[in-house]
């Protein structure tokens, strides 16, 4: 599969060495330019790529960059991308490195949901509760008693579809965690980030989530 990943941090880089050593054809950007992915690139066989590039031919699009970098994405950064991408939002709203987003401390949006309206197209809340060397170290085959589970939230059924398909090869089942506006039960502080447990246990910490946004995680 063709995935494009814009965001080449701590998340970004291990989905490119994970989706890569899986056969993936990956095309992988940052905002420095892909001369400064050369390592990454010749450690994983990814095509280093300018960030409005990354999408080009994408049956999935990966972005995972600071909320605050967010607004900044080249326009029209989907439209080379095939039809019905899947595009997966890692991001999370930390105030004191994204600054006050009115949106999401006035309005009550989701940051998925925020995030949507920034780039004009549909997205899949996924992997940003995940610490970045789990998606390494802690794949597991299908059915083994350890593996992790990953909950996913979105409005696009087939999208949501194809990204829970790709996140169990990668190694974790994935728990459905509704539509992009329940999103919010997957934020920072809520009892299922960062969380390391099984669907069930996933489940249960959805359900437990309280909407009310903690102090930290409030300008």
């Amino acid at each position: 599969m063709k995935i494009g990943i814009i965001g080449a941090g701590n998340i970004g880089g291990n989905l490119t060495r994970r989706l890569t050593a899986l056969g993936h054809d990956v095309s992988v950007a940052n905002s420095r330019g892909p001369q400064t992915l050369t390592d990454l690139a010749g450690e994983t066989g990814a095509t280093p790529v300018r960030a409005e590039d990354a999408a080009r031919g994408a049956e999935i699009v990966v972005v995972t960059v600071p909320l605050k970098a967010v607004p900044d994405l080249p326009s029209g950064l989907l439209d080379g991308a095939a039809e019905g991408v899947a595009v997966i939002d890692t991001g999370n709203y930390y105030p004191r490195r994204d600054g006050r987003i009115g949106a999401i401390e006035d309005e009550g949006l989701t940051e998925s949901r925020w995030t949507e309206r920034q780039i004009g197209h549909a997205v899949i809340k996924a992997f940003n509760g995940t610490y970045a060397l789990d998606i390494l170290d802690r794949a597991r085959p299908q059915g083994a008693s350890d593996r992790m589970a990953l909950p996913v939230a979105g409005d696009d059924e087939a999208a949501k579809r194809r990204v829970r398909d790709l996140i169990e090869e990668i190694g974790f089942d994935t728990v459905d965690a509704g539509g992009v506006d329940d999103s919010w039960r997957q934020q920072p502080g809520t009892p299922v980030y960062g969380l390391r447990a099984g669907a069930a246990g996933v489940a249960e910490a959805l359900a437990d989530a309280s909407p009310q946004r903690g102090a930290e995680f409030r300008a």
